[in-house]
């Protein structure tokens, strides 16, 4: 009996053997680790880029601008997460009784009481009241309005208040939806081709009405027309001179003879342009 144990123990572990044996199964936490937590001065090492020289604080491995990355490690974050047992997100209970309040009975919706509809006053019933009765002060006529308190019907309210029009039942409310945009007449240059079309049938419709303009003759300028355009010329008198210089002649004259005279007046217009002063008689303008 004991051998005949021992020989099917060896024969389960062969067959144990002999099937393929499966891959272990990975955690959540080895399939996503945790996030790396900031760096601490007990985490740095000599020859990490993080290697400080003087005073050294962990609040300095927390701040993105002074941390350098690794040599084929992430960068660090800098930022302090909470531990493995902290849930993100935001857990809301159920208020309403969860499925088996729902199996059970039905949530009916109770209407809430409705207020009475408050009529408006007739503040024109009342002033012709008060007016009438002989109140004219303030104090008076707040007195009368509530000692008479006149309200409007709902008759009379709904003449009052303005109707809202009525719309057909098939109205759709909103913008219009822009139409598409026609790209094969784009990629066609189909607006171009229009366009020169439209040219052409102006220009033709142009050519046509000049073809059948009547050309009418030269006109001829009646008497009464020439009359009307006619200036009659204006006859300056001559400047009025004092009677006592008319005959008196020039005391001094420099030149020899009046073509010498012509001669130098004609250099001086020839150069008017060119000087200065007022009579033109200065220095010259140009260098």
């Amino acid at each position: 009996m004991p051998e005949a144990k021992t020989a099917c123990l060896e024969v389960a572990q062969w067959k144990k053997k002999q099937q393929p044996q499966q891959p272990a199964r990975r955690t959540a936490s080895q399939i996503c680790p945790p996030p790396r937590r900031p760096l601490t001065v007990a985490d740095i090492r000599p020859g990490m880029e993080n290697e400080r020289l003087g005073v050294v604080r962990d609040s300095m491995f927390q701040n993105p601008l002074i941390v350098k990355a690794e040599l084929g490690k992430p960068r660090e974050r800098s930022c302090s997460l909470p531990g493995i047992s902290f849930n993100y997100g935001l857990y809301i209970r159920g208020t309403d009784g969860g499925v088996p309040a729902a199996l059970g009975h039905w949530n009916v919706f109770k209407q809430q009481p409705t207020c009475p509809h408050e009529l408006t006053r007739n503040y024109i019933a009342m002033n012709r009241g008060a007016v009438k009765a002989g109140l004219t002060t303030a104090r008076e006529n707040f007195l009368y309005r509530r000692l008479n308190d006149i309200r409007i019907s709902d008759q009379e309210d709904r003449h009052t208040k303005k109707e809202r029009p009525s719309l057909p039942p098939n109205m759709t409310f909103g913008i219009p939806a822009r139409p598409s945009t026609p790209f094969f007449d784009l990629l066609q240059h189909r607006y171009q081709q229009l366009w020169v079309q439209e040219q052409k049938a102006a220009q033709k419709a142009i050519k046509m009405e000049k073809k059948h303009k009547v050309i009418l003759g030269k006109l001829y300028e009646t008497r009464s027309c020439q009359l009307r355009k006619y200036k009659p010329p204006v006859k300056l008198d001559a400047l009025w001179h004092m009677p006592h210089f008319q005959k008196v002649g020039p005391q001094l004259d420099t030149f020899p003879t009046e073509a010498d005279r012509q001669r130098a007046f004609k250099a001086h217009r020839e150069e008017y342009a060119v000087r200065q002063g007022a009579l033109r008689m200065g220095n010259y303008t140009h260098p």
